[in-house]
């Protein structure tokens, strides 16, 4: 009995021991939960962190593919634009290339009818070239003709003979010889009138007789050509250095008026209104 109620210390010791062992498990283990517990609080907050911001980005996401969207399709409309504008001016160009190509072609053929046109007046040319050669060759001839025909008549000074123009187309050869000046006058009866460098008067004319009778006013000098007839070289000398002047009356219209012509020599002095 004595030994039954007082068991030995070696089992009591290790109960002990046992006990604490426990303790300490338990303790340990409660320590370990409560660890993990706020290990897994941390990473559900982490995780709800997380989630909050993928649901930030996906919100991003969805309003950057909603202007992706838009942009796409303003680009598209500003590309079908453009490409309706290109074919419209491709198709404005291709238009003037052909209206170019036509007006050429037209030019071409009007620039050869005219090439045509003028090689067959050319042509022409030539053959009125000829015609006109032939033409000056007899006008040469007839004017070495009439030249020939023209009289040569002695003046009422000094005996000089000169040729003397009868009408105006005579006139006209003496110009064209070119080896005197002429000045065409008509007269009327007591009106000086000026005459090249001279002046002239009519005093008489009898258109019966064929005569008249004229003064001259020359380097203040008055000379009287007294019942001269048609056509009779009236000379007298005039200038700085005294040269030869002609008048020739050719034609008494009436008793009032007469017409003719002055001659001078080439190295005489011009008229100022010629000058």
């Amino acid at each position: 009995m004595s030994e039954l109620e007082n068991p030995p210390r070696t089992y009591s010791g290790a109960l002990l021991v046992v006990i604490a062992v426990a303790l300490l498990s338990a303790v340990g283990g409660l320590i370990w939960t409560y660890a993990l517990s706020s290990r897994l609080s941390h990473q559900e907050a982490a995780l709800a962190a997380a989630n909050q911001q993928n649901a930030t980005l996906a919100a991003q996401m969805r309003e950057t593919n909603a202007r992706l969207t838009v942009a796409t399709d303003e680009l598209g409309k500003s590309l079908g634009l453009t490409q309706k504008q290109l074919d419209a001016r491709a198709q404005a160009i291709i238009q003037r290339e052909q209206a170019d190509s036509k007006r050429l072609e037209a030019a071409q053929q009007q620039t050869a009818q005219q090439v045509s046109s003028v090689s067959s007046e050319v042509s022409n040319v030539k053959t009125d070239v000829g015609g006109v050669k032939t033409d000056v060759a007899k006008t040469q001839t007839d004017l070495a003709g009439a030249m020939s025909q023209l009289q040569s008549m002695k003046g009422d000074m000094g005996g000089q003979s000169t040729l003397i123009a009868r009408n105006h187309d005579e006139l006209e050869l003496l110009k064209h010889r070119g080896d005197r000046n002429y000045y065409e006058f008509t007269l009327t009866k007591n009106k000086r009138q000026p005459v090249g460098t001279v002046s002239l008067e009519l005093k008489k004319a009898d258109m019966k007789r064929s005569r008249f009778t004229v003064l001259v006013y020359a380097d203040d000098r008055r000379y009287e050509k007294k019942d001269r007839n048609v056509d009779e070289p009236l000379q007298f000398y005039s200038g700085k250095e005294p040269a030869l002047y002609e008048i020739v009356v050719n034609n008494i219209r009436s008793k009032n008026q007469v017409s003719g012509y002055l001659s001078t020599p080439k190295s005489a002095a011009a008229p100022a209104s010629a000058q």
